[in-house]
């Protein structure tokens, strides 16, 4: 009874513990998220051309993020090493790990632009229309700038929450957010001797954004708060270098990760693109909400891997299994809930995109699946999140692979393309890639979380 008891103790302070962390990093993360929505809805509410437009914002945010997501994995992974030697008190170690992480942030930025811009120039690859090559192609060479302002945030918001101040990174992101807001409608729009220009004034908007959230956020780490502790210039020793190699060696193939279930997203935008502008345009909305959702899972992704990295630090198995169910009953509630609003609010919630009866007709009954898939898309976001805090990549690299290139981009073509069951076929094939990561994600999580040498961690 008395075991009992301290278990259920030990497990409501976890979900505290997670939701007081979860909480600023889901808040900042719907603000990136948000940033994009926007875009979105007031591209979408343009007076003409809406439909292309979103068809080119889709396309152009589907290979920025295919190819930019490895990158900002990388750097992500790093909160959890600075969890981890926070708890173990080796405070030249949270330092170190933070300079290593912002020259890796300047040499991946570099390769995610030549890459973006390589895309680019193949663009004739997608088989998208005329129109829709004419709207994307300056409109992504925009936002590959932000790569850089991107990549440097990501980098310092790692140091932050790894430090367990995870609200910082949030209020910056949410003063962006409306300044983001703000530009979009005089960009988008036009306002005096601004002309009107449509998406690639959301760029505009949305680059500055970025530019302004890392400038603010280097300030408070390196001016205003005391991390003296951490950043004296006498810690700096030679192993600092050592630790690139480190952060590459776990962070790449946690990329790799995102890589390939982002390529898959982008894969579906590419077969709507083959249906019709139409069907695309609905699969950008159905997809941003569920983006916005996906985002709050892997803010709770991201508190339990910092949790789990801590608790390796402080030798406590028991803690990595507790902080880890914690995190995975947040995420089922939480995404649970979120389902049911798709479904019944479904309706209302595309109607707040567009105005094109074509568009919602389509984007309600994806909208639907969105609501099916919700509470396995959590799930396998939180797995991967604290498989990282066990910095366990290759593995479910293998498992992400199979998921969504063995599974999910075969059903989607096969069902709607070759069967021509259309936007809903593409994702049914996509729920189905989910079911399978979410179930062999979380298996290897508590796999590993039972075998692993806590007092010499490595990566297998």
């Amino acid at each position: 009874m008395r075991k009992s008891f301290v278990f259920k103790m030990a497990f409501q302070a976890k979900i505290k513990q997670t939701i007081r962390l979860a909480t600023p990093i889901v808040v900042g993360q719907l603000g990136v998220m948000l940033m994009g929505l926007a875009d979105t809805i007031q591209v979408g509410q343009m007076s003409t051309g809406a439909a292309e437009s979103l068809g080119a914002s889709g396309m152009a945010g589907s290979i920025f993020f295919t190819i930019a997501i490895v990158g900002l994995i990388c750097m992500q992974i790093v909160a959890p090493m600075i969890s981890k030697a926070e708890a173990e008190g080796d405070f030249t170690e949270c330092g170190n790990l933070l300079r290593a992480n912002i020259r890796v942030a300047i040499l991946l930025s570099v390769v995610t632009m030549l890459l973006i811009g390589l895309a680019g120039m193949n663009y004739d690859l997608f088989q998208q229309t005329a129109a829709n090559k004419a709207l994307t192609l300056p409109y992504l060479a925009l936002i590959a700038v932000s790569v850089l302002p991107t990549f440097l945030f990501s980098a310092l918001k790692s140091f932050t929450d790894g430090l367990q101040k995870t609200s910082v990174a949030m209020y910056i992101t949410l003063a962006a957010l409306i300044f983001n807001i703000i530009f979009n409608h005089i960009f988008i729009n036009g306002l005096g001797p601004i002309p009107a220009m449509g998406l690639f004034g959301a760029g505009i908007a949305t680059l500055l954004a970025r530019i302004v959230m890392t400038i603010a956020l280097a300030i408070y780490v390196f001016k205003v708060a005391d991390f003296s502790k951490y950043l004296a210039k006498k810690h700096v020793h030679a192993a600092a270098n050592v630790l690139e190699k480190t952060i590459l060696k776990i962070g790449i193939p946690s990329g790799m990760q995102g890589f390939f279930e982002i390529a898959t997203f982008g894969m579906a935008v590419v077969m709507m693109g083959w249906i019709s502008v139409t069907a695309q345009a609905a699969h950008i909305v159905a997809i941003n909400m569920a983006s916005l959702t996906y985002m709050m899972a892997t803010g709770i992704a991201a508190a339990g891997g910092i949790l789990v990295g801590a608790d390796i630090g402080e030798r406590n198995r028991p803690g990595i299994f507790t902080s880890g169910n914690a995190a995975l009953v947040l995420s089922i509630l939480f995404m649970g809930f979120c389902a049911l609003v798709f479904f019944f609010g479904k309706d209302i919630l595309v109607r707040g995109y567009t105005q094109e009866a074509s568009v919602i007709a389509i984007a309600v009954t994806l909208v639907v699946w969105g609501a099916i898939f919700q509470l396995f898309d959590g799930i396998q976001a939180v797995s991967l999140g604290l498989l990282r805090g066990l910095q366990d990549v290759n593995i479910p690299t293998g498992i992400t692979i199979f998921s969504y290139w063995g599974i999910g981009i075969p059903l989607s073509y096969y069902i709607g393309i070759y069967q021509g069951v259309g936007a809903v076929g593409i994702w049914m094939g996509l729920t189905a890639s989910l079911v399978c990561s979410s179930v062999l994600l979380s298996w290897r999580f508590y796999a590993r979380a039972k075998s692993i040498d806590l007092e010499a961690l490595k990566v297998d």
